[in-house]
């Protein structure tokens, strides 16, 4: 059976994220309109055949314009500072997901936008050690914390959508890694350097996504569509970082990593058996082994 072309709308969609999903969205057939602040940047988006639209997610004048005659709006919007630095101020994507997304919904509203799938994070069911999370395991966080602050905006973003009155879906993708996202470049660079470190004694677990398994799992849940539900995407192997580490360094072909580098995010150990059994999604890269190889 043919999946009928969507109109979907996609806020972030020069990102990292954005970057893989475009070219899927318009491979399987749907039109797609990109929303980015700076329309000179979103060349592959232009090249992909997207309608390319300016707008700001604290416009929401702007973002209605371009979100009108969407069957989907997707929001894949963050403010990260750039990997590597140090004491990096989180608080503007903080603000983002806790301000910005109330103006996202009020113009998905006005604009008459039935459907809505939020890009959210696995970490936000970090802290259970070892022992495996689902969809429902949420463990307590020190809010104190840059990573507590994190979760805690995450969650009143993602209630601000479940709320909205519209039909949802929220995609709670594990740690992402793999082409523009920087992480196993840099895990790499530091490895042949001697500098790559464990997080404290590496015993922490840690659910990585592939980037491109992210993108492939969006658009199955545009086209599955489990309506009202919130969904970790993850591969199927999640690892203690000793591990993810100590084969990046015997790829690299140097000693294993040494301890004592920081631990900058709780143990999380998530299943992905919801999103493969309701979005029928299975991850290309199922480990990290597969999808570091190089």
């Amino acid at each position: 059976m043919t999946t009928p072309s969507l109109r979907v709308a996609v806020l972030g969609a020069t990102g990292v994220y954005g970057r893989h999903l475009l070219p899927r969205l318009a491979a399987a057939g749907h039109r797609v309109r990109a929303l980015v602040r700076r329309p000179q940047a979103a060349t592959l988006a232009a090249a992909c055949g997207a309608e390319v639209v300016a707008a700001d997610l604290f416009d929401e004048a702007s973002l209605g314009a371009g979100l009108a005659g969407c069957d989907v709006a997707v929001n894949l919007a963050t403010s990260l500072p750039s990997l590597g630095s140090t004491g990096g101020d989180f608080a503007a994507n903080d603000r983002l997901r806790r301000e910005g997304t109330p103006v996202w919904v009020r113009a998905c509203r006005a604009a008459g936008v039935p459907r809505l799938l939020q890009q959210s994070i696995a970490m936000t069911h970090a802290g259970g050690g070892a022992a495996w999370a689902d969809e429902t395991t949420f463990h307590a966080i020190d809010e104190t914390s840059v990573f507590g602050q994190a979760v805690a905006a995450v969650r009143v973003m993602e209630a601000t959508i479940e709320s909205s009155g519209a039909d949802w879906l929220i995609l709670r993708g594990g740690l992402f890694y793999g082409p523009g996202t920087g992480f196993d470049d840099d895990w790499f660079t530091r490895a042949r350097a001697g500098k790559l470190r464990l997080p404290e004694e590496g015993q922490d677990h840690v659910s990585l996504v592939h980037v491109a398994d992210m993108a492939a799992a969006t658009v199955a849940a545009l086209e599955r569509w489990p309506s009202r539900q919130a969904l970790i995407v993850a591969d199927d192997a999640p690892a203690p970082w000793r591990d993810v580490f100590g084969f990046v360094c015997a790829c690299a072909g140097v000693a294993p990593p040494l301890p004592g580098g920081p631990a900058r995010m709780p143990s999380f150990r998530v299943t992905n058996r919801r999103a493969r059994e309701w979005l029928g999604w299975r991850p290309r890269y199922p480990d990290y082994r597969a999808g570091l190889v190089r």
